[in-house]
């Protein structure tokens, strides 16, 4: 195995350089042209086609069957014209990746005749298997049906792999009874459900708001590494993360890489997949070194979050596909290297209004800055009652490698607003004791007006240790793993906010019913409210371990594991929040709560079988073969007549290695049947805890003496990449 190693390195630089830039070409010249975007859609569709589809998108309702081939035929044309020869149906599964099923125009009439049909059931809705996708027991082999339909609010695609291109309708996934089993259609229906909340609240201050969106803006973190070097590391090819390596001499300590100075072949291959992110559409805008070496962030305008979801999806198929044409690999995973900064995916989210306000950007006028204050302190409310949900959301088996190490935030939720405006929650809560006057109202808004200028984000620091923090006019989720699919966190947050928003409207109507003037009713409610979350608060070290004790006094929950932390999706808030919004039914909520944590399982089983196949094939013979070669020097020196003393560095080295290959091999056999003792569990949550804090524990104690052997075997024999050459050698 070593040669593979040594191979590599030997073929590092030698390799064609691959020629990129954007030949002279403005982004603008080249950008959504792979997509059927409403200019194309003119271009293609009738009147009546194109109004039917805009008024379907606007409204969120069915397209109209009678339109559908119209809109097909359109499609198909455009299509074609760019050399298009099948169509798919790109959906989100509950596998982390995107699926896709490609199908020709091409058919074949009754009398023979060969032609290009593209129709309208072909464009709404195609017949996946679902019992070969996670379905949660919803779907068994032998009731397989399930389906993809059509989401006219995401613009169809051209994906362009070689020479090959394929019309990308994207879909939700439903099974045969209409149950979810994908990330978009519990996502859609949370857009829905917070529009209409949203608006209802809205009106209080804007009568003329008719519509909500949620807005999300990602950042995409990722490291880049020779792709014969990955290759050479088994674990790396199977779970996208080092099970073992040693630290390098030099890793993120002199804080050189962030920002620095792209290296050229990274600068190529981000060129290139720019351009092909360009083409579908994605408005990516900033690239740029991250902490850890090898590791890079690119960062798109911010979408409505449904698109948003679908570009983020799209864009990490697209960087895998590129940097293949550049010999390089992407790895995504949250911790692929121990010891220097794992990888995010900060979901920064807010809603805006059809009026162009951003609902989470403080206003010009008393009365915009209350409707500001309306929807920011409903938020702040929202993650205290739903705290334990959001940890659900972004749970993982990679993430928990990340979570609370020092580059990402812990895994206790809590909320930074900033100094500035705490004191002015302390001002609204604090103002008067008992009931708003008249006066109170007028002297109150004026005050926040004063308090709150336009250029809120320079009066707000950062904090890069909470998991969700208040950035100047949106609320930046950093706790997302870099891997995750958006609309898990954003479903989620999208519900919990539609929840508290519907509340704060029952609550404000009780009052004014009661006599209250609408303004005053806000502000009571509003200063309830912030008594009642400001627990959530915090705007320390979420590192420090005195944030962790007083989080436990506060009585904020710090679930370290995913099988823990997953149970919230079946508690009995979560399941009422979900229900009442019309999100999951009983049945598909408890399903996706089993496919987690079947998820889970499979990932931790998957890295001990590696890690053992690792230990036992490659670090054990390695090892034992320079023991070896030790042992016949010490019994030279001996022969030689030489005294012990003079040979005694070479008889120190032989036990150590010596008692490191005894660990290894004692910690391989006991994790071996830790996993048996774990996949003789039927239940699966028992089975998840099992593998969480009994098999997991051996991987850091086979890690261990594996990384000490690297330090001292030859290293002309030791098989696997360095943590030097994976991170330090372009």
């Amino acid at each position: 195995m070593s040669s593979l190693r040594f191979q590599a390195l030997k073929e590092l630089g030698t390799e064609e350089k691959k020629v990129s830039g954007y030949g002279g070409k403005k982004i603008t010249a080249m950008f959504a042209s792979n997509v059927f975007t409403g200019r194309t859609m003119r271009e293609h569709l009738s009147d009546e086609a194109y109004k039917s589809l805009m008024g379907s998108v606007k409204s969120a309702s069915k397209i109209e069957r009678k339109m559908a081939d119209q809109i097909a035929a359109g499609m198909k044309s455009w299509a074609e014209e760019r050399g298009v020869t099948h169509f798919t149906h790109w959906f989100q599964p509950l596998t982390g990746t995107t699926a896709e099923k490609h199908d020709s125009f091409f058919t074949i009439k009754s009398d023979g005749t060969a032609i290009e049909l593209f129709d309208g059931d072909a464009l709404i809705q195609q017949e996946p298997d679902a019992s070969s996708f996670p379905s949660g027991g919803i779907r068994a082999t032998f009731e397989a049906r399930g389906y993809t339909a059509w989401d006219p609010s995401s613009p169809a695609f051209i994906m362009e792999s070689g020479q090959g291109k394929t019309l990308c309708i994207p879909t939700i996934f439903v099974a045969y009874n209409g149950e979810s089993l994908d990330y978009k259609a519990p996502l859609l229906k949370s857009v829905a459900a917070l529009d209409k909340a949203a608006v209802e609240v809205c009106n209080y201050f804007d009568k003329n708001v008719t519509k909500v969106i949620a807005t999300l803006g990602w950042e995409q973190e990722y490291f880049v590494v020779d792709e014969a070097l990955a290759n050479a590391r088994p674990d790396l090819v199977m779970c996208g993360r080092t099970l073992m390596g040693h630290a390098p001499a030099k890793g993120q300590q002199l804080e050189d890489h962030y920002f620095g100075s792209i290296p050229e072949r990274v600068y190529a291959f981000m060129q290139d997949f720019e351009q092909e992110a360009y083409k579908l559409g994605i408005p990516l805008r900033t690239r740029h070194n991250e902490v850890a070496p090898c590791q890079f962030e690119c960062a798109p305008i911010f979408e409505e979050v449904n698109i948003a979801v679908d570009h983020n999806t799209l864009l990490m198929d697209v960087m895998a596909k590129v940097a293949k044409r550049h010999k390089l690999k992407v790895l995504l995973h949250e911790k692929p290297f121990a010891g220097v900064n794992g990888s995010g995916k900060h979901n920064n989210w807010s809603m805006a209004t059809d009026t162009g306000v951003n609902l989470l950007s403080p206003g010009k006028t008393p009365r915009t800055n209350l409707m500001f204050l309306t929807f920011f302190i409903n938020t702040i409310k929202a993650v205290h009652d739903y705290a334990d949900l959001l940890r659900a959301a972004i749970a993982s088996a990679n993430n928990d490698h990340r979570l609370g190490a020092n580059e990402a935030p812990p895994a206790i939720i809590s909320v930074y607003i900033g100094k500035f405006l705490t004191n002015v929650l302390n001002e609204v809560e604090s103002r008067v004791k008992e009931k708003f006057s008249e006066q109170d109202e007028v002297i109150l808004k004026l005050d926040i007006h004063k308090q709150i200028p336009e250029l809120l984000m320079d009066n707000t620091d950062r904090n890069r240790t909470s998991p969700f923090a208040f950035t100047g006019n949106k609320f930046e989720f950093r706790a997302v793993g870099s891997s995750a699919n958006c609309a898990s966190p954003m479903l989620v947050l999208n519900t919990i906010m539609t929840q508290t928003l519907r509340q704060f409207k029952k609550d404000v109507d009780t009052l004014v019913e009661k006599g209250d003037k609408k303004e005053i009713a806000i502000l009571q409610v509003l200063r309830d409210y912030i008594s009642r979350s400001k627990n959530i608060l915090f705007e320390g070290d979420n590192y420090s371990d005195e944030w962790a004790a007083e989080a436990k006094r506060r009585g904020l929950n710090n679930f370290k594991t995913t099988p823990e932390a997953l149970d919230a999706y079946i508690k009995e808030n979560a399941k009422q929040v979900f229900f009442d919004n019309g999100i999951f039914t009983e049945r598909e909520l408890e399903a996706r709560h089993e496919v987690m944590l079947e998820e889970y399982v499979k990932k931790v089983q998957i890295e001990a079988r590696i890690l053992g196949y690792l230990a036992s094939n490659h670090i054990l013979p390695t090892a034992i073969e320079y023991q070896n070669v030790m042992i016949e020097n010490v019994k030279g020196l001996k022969d030689l007549g030489l005294n012990k003393t003079s040979f005694a560095a070479q008889l120190k080295l032989v036990e150590a290695v010596s008692g490191h290959i005894q660990n290894i091999n004692d910690n391989v056999e006991a994790m071996i049947e830790a996993r048996k003792k774990a996949n003789n569990i039927e239940d699966t949550h028992k089975r998840a805890l099992e593998y969480c804090h009994a098999v997991k524990p051996y991987f850091e104690k086979i890690r261990y003496h594996a990384d000490k052997l690297e330090l001292i075997v030859d290293d002309k024999k030791w098989p696997l990449p360095k943590y030097r050459e994976l991170l330090f050698l372009r």
